[in-house]
């Protein structure tokens, strides 16, 4: 039996009573870091007074070794109670887990998934933008054409779109949202659930001031929906499907979503 078992992104105490139960029942303890999954058993030991079974395993299971971790495994391991655990949040979003409910479905293992903690969707439910359609873009790449690429494609979606941001990165950011939609509402996140936990919105300028070069913590970047909505009755994949140069297309392309016609051009040779 494999589950999949989400932990706190700050506060202790959200950790349920149900995933401290299967916790507790683990042979062998899947961990993206075993010192800080050891660290939350500790706790939950001298919190919660609970007993854990003395012989579990801790194994470490990250993004570098999941894939090799699974080629070399028999499904026999999972006759026994094996949990997994990221260092924070829900497995298999920006964390590995996905490797392994593939690997349970291809192998007909039972697995079961604990609801819990989540920074994207506390964040989005935090920033107030009434839109029932969600995007999650995870992280940007960190420079290049490629960033610039990506964060259009987020900008442009038509979606409130969420991204995970470094506080090393986060001005850098703003900057360049600033430089591609100055007006754009934006609400941000810092330290969910966590003693420093604060919200900031406005656009980029306003929250360049408002954070005041304190970019230090775990932050949560919602971006609102584009206020102009493309009301054409032809799609950016109506556009691609003609035999027309890249450059037309992005010329063509700009002209219904507002994008930047050169970071269009960019993400539109990556295709």
């Amino acid at each position: 039996m494999l589950s999949l078992v989400p932990t706190p992104i700050g506060n202790i105490s959200d950790i349920s009573l149900r995933a401290i139960e299967v916790l507790r029942e683990a042979d062998i303890l899947l961990c993206e870091d075993t010192r800080v999954t050891k660290k939350l058993i500790h706790i939950l030991k001298e919190r919660y007074n609970t007993s854990f079974k003395e012989d579990q395993r801790f194994i470490s299971l990250h993004s570098h070794n999941e894939k090799s971790f699974l080629e070399e495994l028999d499904v026999s391991f999972f006759d026994k109670e094996v949990v997994y655990v990221s260092d924070a949040g829900m497995p298999g979003i920006s964390d590995p887990g996905q490797l392994l409910v593939r690997y349970a479905q291809e192998n007909g293992i039972d697995y079961d998934v604990l609801p819990g903690s989540n920074a994207l969707l506390t964040a989005f439910v935090a920033s107030g933008f009434v839109e029932t359609r969600l995007l999650f873009w995870g992280f940007l790449p960190h420079k290049g054409s490629d960033r610039a690429a990506s964060l259009n494609g987020a900008l442009f979606s038509g979606f409130a779109t969420v991204l995970y941001e470094s506080p090393r990165r986060l001005n850098k950011l703003l900057q360049e949202i600033e430089k591609e939609q100055p007006l754009r509402k934006l609400f941000l996140a810092k330290e969910i659930s966590k003693k420093f936990q604060t919200y900031f919105s406005g656009n980029a300028s306003e929250l360049q001031k408002a954070i005041n070069d304190n970019f230090r913590g775990e932050w949560v970047v919602v971006i609102s929906p584009s206020e102009k909505q493309n009301s054409s009755a032809i799609s950016e994949n109506d556009i691609l499907e003609l035999d027309l140069p890249k450059k037309v297309q992005a010329k063509l392309i700009c002209k219904i979503t507002q994008e930047n016609t050169k970071s269009c051009y960019e993400r539109l040779l990556k295709l």
